[in-house]
């Protein structure tokens, strides 16, 4: 890969700083495992909550010492009456603090991969003890009843379920083509939520070089849309129009 003379020198400057970020993202994980815990416990699922989007927002903090700074945009009243179903590009795992920070207000909950409820501290104990739900892609007989389950969940306690419909990251912010599945799972069993479009641009960049160095610089930006009616539109038209207007906010 060929780099410019100023991207040579970004890149330089990126490895103290990533040093810097990556010790302070580890020891942020560190401290808000036993917090988390200690939250639950004596706070219950609010307490714990309050103490994840506390976490959220020390994770967004410390990606300021890569220079990174962000922006949040919503022209839309979203209801707080009703669960919504939050439809989102994917481009980092940085996408996750950066939705779980700004729609904090709606309790954002994530559809995430059972390999990463275990292992990572804070992570892990976040997606096994806060609503969120982990499938296994490989195996249907579990994916789809958990899913269905989550979108019963979702809908009984008003919260707000996060997916990503490409799958998997985007490597360069060019966006996969939509599954299906898993957000007809969703409007089958939450359909009086409100489907609820999102774009993320440039998280991508943090992670171009690999885990290491990270991207510096850049402005993260997370904008909804507005959001649809799952009741009253068709299935099909409802995907085609969801996705459309999340890859039109990708820039």
């Amino acid at each position: 890969m060929m780099y410019t003379f100023m991207e040579l020198i970004k890149k330089i400057i990126s490895y103290p700083l990533s040093a810097v970020f990556l010790l302070l993202f580890g020891l942020t994980l560190l401290v808000f495992h036993p917090l988390q815990w200690l939250g639950l416990k004596l706070g219950g699922v609010k307490g714990h909550r309050g103490v994840v989007n506390i976490m959220n927002l020390a994770i967004l903090r410390c990606l300021h010492f890569l220079g990174v700074k962000f922006s949040f945009k919503n022209k839309h009243k979203l209801p707080d009456d009703r669960p919504l179903i939050i439809v989102s590009n994917h481009q980092s795992m940085f996408d996750i603090p950066l939705i779980s920070w700004y729609m904090r207000q709606w309790k954002p909950k994530f559809i995430s991969k059972i390999e990463l409820g275990k292992g990572i501290p804070s992570i892990s104990f976040n997606l096994k003890h806060g609503g969120n739900v982990l499938i296994d892609r490989k195996n249907p007989k579990q994916s789809i009843p958990a899913l269905s389950k989550f979108g019963k969940f979702i809908s009984e306690h008003t919260f707000s379920a996060v997916i990503f419909p490409e799958g998997t990251r985007s490597r360069n912010g060019k966006p996969r083509k939509f599954a299906e599945t898993g957000l007809k799972i969703l409007f089958k069993y939450a359909p009086d939520a409100v489907a609820v479009p999102v774009t993320i641009n440039n998280s991508w960049k943090l992670v171009r070089y690999g885990n290491f160095p990270m991207g510096i610089g850049l402005h993260l930006s997370l904008e909804v849309h507005e959001p649809l009616e799952i009741k009253t539109t068709k299935t099909d038209v409802l995907i085609e129009t969801l996705e459309q207007r999340v890859v039109e906010g990708i820039r």
